[in-house]
């Protein structure tokens, strides 16, 4: 798939005000820091269209982008970052919640995890937590030009072995990326155009 626009559309802190459009939105959410803005960026061709920051936290709104007219990407707030308040996290986490188990219009969330690092504690409970509320997602490793070759294998295989030792029967599909030279992006962006062909067929959309 080709993007040929990207337009931002809303951001807000209440599910109620999201699109009501009828069509398909995929949700991009990870640990702070974890690179969000940046592949979003290099997915869409477009640096400027979520804000990158060096402070991680930056993302505190659900932010709505039309893609192709056709669909939506969906920018979340990352998860787990301690710096910001108390309150403010519960807010942010809870809103987090409400998008996750009552928009209707979700079709797939995209965990995205830094693969220079084993498995996290945080980003497994959030695996989790997709998984017990039977929402749809698939993981995307970031940052893969910052490791070899042999490092990325062993921190996908011990993410697999973690998860089929804790009651998955299969490793959840999954995405090896880079936002500084757009490995793994056509692989991602095929898997959200055959996931619209599919349902652009259907009666749903």
């Amino acid at each position: 798939m080709k993007i040929n626009s990207a337009e931002f559309v809303i951001s807000n802190s209440e599910v109620a005000k999201c699109p009501k459009d009828r069509i398909p939105e995929y949700a991009f959410i990870g640990r702070s820091n974890v690179g969000k803005s940046s592949l979003i960026n290099m997915l869409t061709n477009n640096k400027n269209l979520a804000k990158t920051s060096s402070r991680p936290g930056k993302t505190q709104l659900i932010n709505h982008f039309l893609i192709n007219k056709n669909w939506h990407l969906v920018d979340l707030p990352g998860y787990g970052y301690a710096k910001v308040s108390k309150t403010t996290k519960a807010k942010f986490q809870q809103f987090i919640t409400d998008y996750f188990e009552s928009r209707e219009q979700l079709i797939c969330a995209f965990v995205l995890v830094d693969i220079r690092h084993e498995p996290q504690k945080i980003d497994l409970e959030f695996i989790e937590y997709l998984g017990e509320s039977e929402i749809p997602f698939c993981i995307i490793f970031t940052k893969a030009d910052k490791i070899g070759k042999n490092v990325i294998q062993k921190n996908v295989a011990a993410y697999k072995k973690n998860l089929l030792a804790n009651n998955w029967e299969e490793m959840p599909q999954y995405f090896v990326t880079s936002s500084e030279n757009a490995l793994g992006k056509e692989d991602v962006l095929n898997y959200i155009d055959s996931v619209n062909q599919e349902l652009f067929t259907g009666s749903d959309f």
